[in-house]
């Protein structure tokens, strides 16, 4: 979406794009004639206080929306209210590492494991989105595990590899790389598909945990207020770029799942993933610092 689908009002005007932490390591779908941009929950303010005129459009991923809906009840925005979901660029699942020499080569004979030394059970994880996939892991499984913190994905995984953690849940970016090279063993990938990346490693339902579902995204966001002849049109404009099958292509190489679906659908699953985290957040009692 550039130049030509900004012209939604008859002005001959680019479109600001804030950009938050984005889904996949970078997805520029959309991104072409950038104006101002900032990261993470600055950029979603920033996008909310902008005149709402559809000439400011958000790329927001889950981990600052959905799980930072669920995760910080004083947001000072929230993703379905204060904003209209456009449309979903592209999700992905994460993967369970554990140290490559762990005598465990399951989900179940990992918790099995961890359920026999509890003293010796840990995991790494850096942010709310890997702590409630690790603790809802935890709730169906009854793995014990203690949180270990770290300040980085690649970190949380050198954790895993100098068997500082047992388990990490992770983003494939750090964790593929280390997978391939042997320096950790991949278990599972959340949710029922299996990655075209690891089509070796089992999913979560496979592995007997359907529940354990987590999946990470990046999407479009417009201010809420916005005229709807506005959004309708970008909503189209966007669903059009994402669904290209240049695009598509480029999504796929990324080792995500293309999106492009409709506003409606975009909306909903970002109301069903708050309530899911809300549901893990309260039953593993979890609290998070603004």
């Amino acid at each position: 979406m550039g130049h030509e689908s900004a012209q939604h009002a008859g002005r001959d005007e680019t479109l600001d794009l804030a950009a938050g932490a984005v889904a996949g390591g970078g997805l520029e779908v959309g991104g072409r004639g950038v104006g101002r941009a900032a990261g993470g929950r600055p950029a979603a303010e920033y996008v909310v206080n902008q005149p709402h005129d559809g000439y400011t459009l958000f790329v927001g991923a889950s981990g600052v929306m959905s799980i930072a809906a669920a995760a910080y009840p004083a947001l000072a925005y929230h993703p379905t209210k204060s904003f209209v979901p456009l449309s979903m660029i592209a999700n992905f699942p994460l993967i369970a590492v554990i140290p490559a020499d762990h005598p465990a080569k399951t989900v179940k004979d990992l918790v099995e494991w961890a359920k026999k030394n509890p003293d010796k059970s840990n995991y790494a994880a850096t942010s709310p989105a890997f702590i409630t996939a690790t603790e809802l892991l935890k709730l169906k499984s009854g793995m014990p595990a203690t949180m270990i913190p770290y300040k980085s994905s690649n970190e949380m995984i050198m954790s895993v590899i100098q068997g500082q953690t047992l388990i990490a849940i992770s983003d494939g970016p750090p964790a593929i790389p280390m997978i391939k090279g042997g320096k950790v063993r991949a278990i599972a990938v959340t949710g029922s598909e299996r990655s075209d990346e690891l089509p070796d490693v089992p999913s979560m339902a496979e592995a007997g945990y359907p529940d354990v579902n987590t999946k990470l995204w990046s999407g479009f966001f417009m201010a809420r207020g916005t005229p709807q002849p506005i959004v309708d049109k970008v909503e189209a404009a966007l669903r059009k770029a994402i669904a290209d099958p240049e695009v598509n292509s480029k999504l796929k190489a990324m080792a995500v799942t293309p999106g492009g679906g409709s506003s409606a659908e975009f909306t909903k699953m970002i109301d069903d993933d708050i309530a899911s985290y809300q549901a893990v957040i309260k039953a593993a009692n979890l609290k998070f610092d603004n």
